[in-house]
């Protein structure tokens, strides 16, 4: 029977760690906490379960996701942010593997919860993740804050587990706003140092389609006020990303 490692990376998590680790205890043999100096109780919470802490200055979250598999002593993985949890189908969906591991990788539904809320349309359900996998098969890979993990083989079968991650995302509109400003940034440096670059036509075009996308065909309006704001960011992030990267276009530009 195979040996499951829990990877989290946690930085302030004291809202949520504990649900995400009473979901693993019973699932997986290890629990590997990789946290980035955290400054609230994330750390003496999780020293209360029978985890494997490790401290590390974030390198970013593709690299630290990356850095966090290379702690664990198995190399089959179930990876959860700190805001994160299985469901209890889910957690025996997983168990089911132990026995019966078929594929390199296995995809999960992530259901999120806004503001009190489960979302259950526009982009956010089902939010498809591949979190359970053979590390010597994948990494985490993506456009920073924007990532994901890929099977190193394109053409690997990848399995679907029943049950959903539970996510709990924002729980203000303020919380969310702030976010979206922090993320958009990241994103926008990372276009930047990547060598793609924004058009006029990217910040009219690329908001309203990530809107109307979300809200119209993925029937975001279904989740009345919540659906409209969760919309409404999505277009808000878009714009931010792409704004911010034709001022980096501009300072580059004064400074040659």
């Amino acid at each position: 029977m195979l040996k499951l490692s829990g990877v989290i990376i946690t930085f302030n998590e004291e809202r949520n760690i504990e649900k995400c680790l009473q979901s693993l205890e019973n699932v997986v043999d290890e629990i590997v906490v990789v946290d980035s100096f955290s400054t609230d109780n994330t750390k003496a919470i999780c020293k209360r379960y029978n985890v494997k802490f490790v401290e590390q200055n974030f390198l970013g979250y593709i690299e630290q996701k990356n850095f966090a598999l290379s702690q664990a002593s198995y190399n089959h993985i179930v990876s959860l942010d700190g805001d994160e949890s299985l469901s209890k189908i889910l957690q025996e969906s997983i168990l089911d593997l132990k026995s019966n591991w078929t594929f390199d990788g296995y995809y999960a539904n992530r259901f999120n919860n806004f503001c009190g809320q489960w979302i259950k349309h526009s982009d956010w359900y089902p939010n498809k993740k591949l979190r359970v996998f053979d590390r010597r098969k994948a990494e985490w890979k993506g456009i920073n804050p924007h990532d994901n993990v890929q099977l190193h083989n394109t053409s690997s079968n990848i399995g679907h587990l029943k049950g959903d991650i539970l996510h709990l995302t924002y729980q203000s509109y303020l919380e969310f706003s702030e976010k979206t400003d922090y993320f958009s940034t990241i994103a926008a440096k990372a276009y930047y140092s990547s060598g793609k670059r924004a058009s006029i036509w990217n910040l009219i075009w690329n908001p309203s389609w990530a809107f109307f996308k979300s809200y119209v065909i993925r029937l975001g309006i279904l989740d009345g006020k919540n659906g409209f704001i969760i919309c409404k960011e999505t277009g808000r992030i878009t714009y931010l990303k792409y704004l911010k990267l034709r001022d980096l276009q501009k300072k580059d530009k004064e400074n040659s």
